[in-house]
């Protein structure tokens, strides 16, 4: 079965293709379509900027194709940056630059170590049918300061209490508990079901 993770990132992808590793899918992405637009992501929900980007791509190469749409969601800072995540601060915003606007919003509220959540909608499609959605959430807080160099994005600000450690320190551990881990593994189950 040949499946069409609609991404570029190559850290997401590595997860990814570790999470389905045992599965018997052929994973494309992106990548094999080089001049292909991104559709833009003007929903105000994780699942409604998923159920977007799957159909759109779906449409474009006929492939049976997986999206996602995930970020970090801060109680203190009413669920911001959430579907802004990726483009908090402005698109070419590196992630240092977010975690320091991040603390300096978290400083005005006086609630450095807010609790905070990782979500990821996850949406398969093909042509223009759904074929399956869910969602995967991690619980935790955000640390008092960056820590750790594994991961990517936000992980080395999220701290998940049961390991005592942020996600960037977290290494093979993180797929376990990730809300990206949970999605996936999630849609490994569903494919398994319809074979």
């Amino acid at each position: 079965m040949r499946l069409l993770v609609a991404t570029t990132n190559q850290n997401k992808v590595r997860e990814i293709r570790q999470i389905l590793d045992g599965l018997p899918v052929e994973v494309a992405t992106l990548d094999e379509w080089p001049g292909l637009e991104a559709p833009e992501e003007t929903g105000c929900t994780f699942e409604e900027n998923a159920r977007a980007k799957a159909l759109y791509y779906a449409a474009a190469t006929g492939e049976l194709t997986v999206a996602e749409d995930s970020g970090l969601a801060i109680d203190a800072l009413d669920g911001m940056p959430g579907v802004e995540s990726a483009r908090f601060g402005g698109a070419n915003t590196s992630y240092p630059d977010k975690f320091a606007l991040i603390y300096e919003a978290l400083r005005a509220k006086g609630s450095l170590e807010s609790s905070a959540r990782f979500v990821c909608a996850l949406v398969l499609a093909k042509g223009d049918r759904v074929l399956f959605e869910t969602r995967g959430i991690v619980e935790g807080r955000i640390a008092r300061e960056p820590q750790g160099d594994g991961g990517f994005g936000y992980d080395p600000i999220f701290f998940y209490p049961p390991y005592g450690l942020t996600l960037a320190e977290a290494g093979d551990l993180k797929a376990a508990v990730s809300h990206r881990g949970k999605a996936f593994r999630a849609l490994g189950a569903f494919l398994r079901s319809q074979r």
